[in-house]
């Protein structure tokens, strides 16, 4: 595998990317567009081994790290969706324009994941299918309820600050601005979803304990060809199942990629 890390320039925001290409040469490749999580980056087991064995099939894989996380500019606390969907949308404009780039693939993890929808119904034409992994709708919906990712405040009176402990060490903690919460609770996830008629996997594991199953589950109706599976026993990030995870992915995008898929 061989791979290029260059930055994505979006509305003066530098957004740190690497493309790797698979080890043989062709003229075209379909171009798998992958993203991270909330507090996530581009070199996440979970991240990185997917876009190795996209590589092994033949896929193009271009990771980014989007406002305020890894190598990418802006601060933390200043993201917000807006923010991100308007870098995604630069993300695919960048990678349609490779003179190499066949079909576009959108594939992201948690907030990745939620973010995925929501661009997919944004480009529809351009995006030969989406694969939102663990879609995190619970931050739109903790946003409307006053608990986001296990951070309570008054929905009425969003304060201008949150602050997101780390794995329970508040030391080790991030403060996020209010913004992020006022943008969360209008995202129109499920709209999207509607918007977006191509071949779409959800992926989700049943004990996960950042974004409930749920989550998942409710949202999947709402796609007219969707394929969701349920993993079971494992984490967020797929730990305890992340090999049998990628396959899921890849085979799924091989069997679009090549015509196999048939619609669900």
């Amino acid at each position: 595998m061989k791979n290029r890390e260059f930055f994505i320039d979006s509305d003066g925001i530098r957004l740190h990317a690497k493309l790797d290409f698979p080890e043989r040469q062709a003229e075209k490749y379909p171009v798998a567009i992958i993203l991270h999580g909330f507090t996530g980056h581009m070199e996440e087991d979970h991240i990185r081994l997917l876009a190795e064995a996209l590589c092994e099939k033949g896929f193009a894989a271009l990771r980014v790290e989007l406002y305020g996380h890894g190598g990418s500019g802006g601060r933390f606390e200043d993201h917000t969706m807006l923010k991100w969907l308007s870098e995604i949308m630069d993300v695919i404009d960048c990678a349609k324009a490779f003179p190499f780039a066949g079909e576009l693939y959108l594939l992201g993890h948690s907030a990745g994941g939620l973010a995925t929808v929501l661009a997919g119904g944004m480009r529809n034409r351009e995006l030969r299918a989406i694969v939102p992994m663990s879609p995190a709708i619970n931050i739109r919906d903790g946003a409307r309820t006053g608990n986001m990712l296990g951070v309570p405040f008054d929905p009425e009176n969003i304060p201008d600050e949150l602050y997101f402990p780390a794995d329970g060490d508040v030391g080790a903690g991030r403060m996020l601005r209010g913004n992020y919460v006022r943008v969360a609770r209008l995202l129109p996830a499920e709209a999207a979803a509607e918007a977006f008629d191509g071949p779409v996997l959800i992926i989700h594991a049943d004990t996960d304990e950042t974004v409930p199953v749920q989550c998942a589950v409710d949202l999947a109706p709402h796609f007219s060809d969707v394929t969701l599976t349920i993993t079971e026993d494992d984490t967020h990030c797929y730990d305890r199942h992340l090999d049998e995870t990628i396959r899921e992915i890849v085979s799924f995008l091989e069997d679009v990629r090549d015509g196999r898929h048939k619609k669900s």
